[in-house]
């Protein structure tokens, strides 16, 4: 009998809480997760790019060690912070996270502006394949991050709602620190990173 009774209660208060928003904030919950996961997998693809690039623009750029090891070092700065879709809720250590992924951003423009100085750099096919990787991986970022700043402002806002607000305290659901909406003008933009390759030459037409 109170077994039939705990399963009683138990149904209605799924019932009262489907009610009052428990699967939509599940739903939304779920997407953020999802979002940040696929924003994740871009910047690991990132960083496994980079020591590939470095190796390889490593023997034309000898005089520009400086960049090389800004480079290098913001990448281990990267490796040495793994977070995961249950790390979203620790500011401390998502600022970390961004911190170091701003700083290997900032690094890798430096690099690419100083190749520039370098044509036969780019004409070598195994470098220029590498710098097509990550024009199309930093492309994958922002548009991973704009996709996560839009779940996270739907969970938000979703939470704040009534009745809504009132299932979120009783269950525990807080408001998410939306992490890099200080950008979000620049995230949310059509990406543009470019890193132009001089045109492949072609033979001259005969006479």
């Amino acid at each position: 009998m109170k077994s039939y009774l705990h399963a009683l209660v138990f149904a209605l208060i799924t019932l009262s809480l489907s009610g009052c928003g428990y699967n939509q904030i599940q739903t939304l919950d779920e997407a953020v997760n999802a979002t940040w996961s696929q924003a994740l997998n871009q910047y690991e693809r990132r960083a496994d790019l980079v020591p590939k690039l470095v190796s390889s623009v490593n023997a034309y750029m000898s005089q520009e060690r400086t960049v090389l090891t800004d480079v290098t070092e913001a990448r281990a700065k990267v490796g040495q912070i793994n977070v995961n879709v249950n790390d979203l809720d620790d500011p401390a250590l998502m600022q970390r996270f961004n911190q170091a992924q701003g700083e290997l951003s900032s690094a890798l423009s430096r690099l690419m502006a100083v190749s520039e100085n370098y044509p036969e750099l780019k004409s070598d096919g195994l470098v220029r394949d590498l710098m097509i990787q990550l024009e199309g991986t930093e492309n994958r970022i922002a548009t991973e991050r704009g996709r996560f700043v839009q779940a996270v402002q739907a969970y938000n806002q979703y939470i704040r709602q009534f009745p809504t607000v009132i299932t979120a305290k009783i269950m525990g659901y807080q408001v998410k620190d939306n992490y890099g909406v200080e950008r979000q003008a620049e995230i949310m933009k059509n990406p543009e990173v470019r890193f132009d390759m001089p045109n492949t030459p072609t033979s001259a037409p005969a006479n």
